[in-house]
């Protein structure tokens, strides 16, 4: 028999995989060898799911409540979102414009489909997180990085906007706070960039998904500035459900038929003992732990910053949320993938290179997650500090 022919789609050339899946890859062999690793590389909390949720699933799967929900969501849950919205932020959203996803994954590929033509182009920083421009390409758009640095705290401006759109420019993707920097867009900023987008007849999308892990300054949602814009959302990363594959999108009211007929024939709905697991995030009791283990994350924020600055990294902004460093090691290196490898396995402490976040000055920079313990970090810090001094 003749030999099967493999056949890529042509986009299959533009999607990268994640650098930081090679390293952790390596990681978990040197554990497995008998190495101990400090995991700093992985962008997921290490909190455990809150109880009061993993208790209203076990409810929900007693009482066999596990059929198909409607495409944008369980009402319940979508209500309780709009809820959510008004108490936090004081605005209020219609249940109607709110869907439910498998993830901040499927609230961006629904945004993308929707929007974005062939051949048409989305805004969107550089550095920022890799998926959001692998989304465009995958509708056949094209995502153009605008290279921003800490003079914007790593995020777009209004006038950068501007500056890059051309005829081809179908929306904006902004990000607060921001993968890998942990910056935030401030709102009159935020203001601006809604009036650049709409003012040219764009769309503007705003990833929200760190905006529970914000430690200082006026924490807002941009839908307290537009209704125009796509919001997106999710329950990984605030609430420390990164495996339930939970999140959702608020759209605009003129967008959300096609975005529910967009949703049946992709994945016809969020998983339902997900939803039943959302529902619960959003109790009171549930918000309370939320909010203890944002506060832990300031802790490490407020230990690792001047610690690694100390060392010699250059981290020039203080990131306002998230939980993440993204450092310049120009001191020590200009080729973050093989200082990270070494780093690795010398010291046996894991973090991400900046290839993983862009065309900007990606051999200049990695990130830390400060996605473990305040020990943990004090040992990791120790080490690095050792492998710096060298032999």
């Amino acid at each position: 028999m003749p030999e099967a022919r493999f056949r890529l789609a042509p986009r299959m050339a533009e999607i990268q995989p994640f650098y930081v899946m090679e390293l952790l890859g390596r990681a978990k062999a040197l554990e497995a060898a008998g190495r101990d690793i400090v995991h700093m590389e992985v962008g997921e909390p290490d909190f455990p799911t809150p109880e009061p949720v993993l208790e209203a699933v076990r409810e929900a799967l007693e009482h066999g409540r596990m059929f198909y929900t409607p495409a944008l969501g369980m009402p319940e849950l979508r209500a309780a979102i709009a809820g959510f919205y008004r108490d936090r932020y004081g605005v209020e959203v219609a249940p109607e414009r709110i869907l439910v996803t498998p993830g901040a994954s499927g609230a961006l590929q629904l945004a993308t489909a929707v929007l974005l033509a062939p051949g048409e182009a989305l805004l969107m920083a550089d550095p920022g997180y890799p998926c959001n421009r692998h989304f465009a390409r995958l509708v056949e758009a094209r995502a153009v990085g605008v290279p921003v640095g800490p003079e914007s705290g790593y995020q777009l401006t209004a006038a950068q906007v501007e500056a890059h759109w051309t005829a081809e420019t179908a929306a904006v993707l902004v990000a607060s706070p921001s993968n890998p920097t942990g910056t935030v867009v401030e709102r009159a900023e935020m203001a601006a960039i809604a009036a650049a987008v709409h003012r040219r007849g764009g769309r503007l999308l705003v990833d929200e998904i760190y905006n529970g892990l914000v430690y200082e300054g006026d924490v807002t949602t941009a839908l307290a500035i537009t209704d125009e814009a796509f919001v997106i959302n999710s329950f990984s990363k605030y609430f420390g459900m990164t495996g339930w594959r939970i999140g959702w999108l608020v759209a605009p009211p003129a967008y959300v038929r096609d975005l529910e007929k967009l949703a049946q024939n992709l994945f016809i709905s969020a998983p339902t003992p997900s939803q039943y697991a959302a529902l619960a995030a959003l109790r009171p009791e549930t918000l309370a732990i939320a909010e203890e283990r944002r506060l832990a994350f300031r802790e490490r924020r407020d230990y690792l910053l001047p610690a690694l600055r100390e060392l010699g990294f250059r981290i020039p902004v203080t990131p306002q949320g998230a939980f993440y460093l993204y450092a310049d090691i120009s001191a020590f290196s200009d080729d973050s993938h093989r200082f990270a490898m070494d780093l690795l396995e010398r010291a046996g402490v894991a973090v991400t290179p900046g290839l993983d976040f862009g065309a900007n000055a990606p051999g200049r920079h990695v990130r830390f997650a400060y996605t473990t313990s305040l020990p943990r970090l004090e040992e990791a810090v120790a080490r690095i500090r050792a492998y710096l001094e060298g032999p």
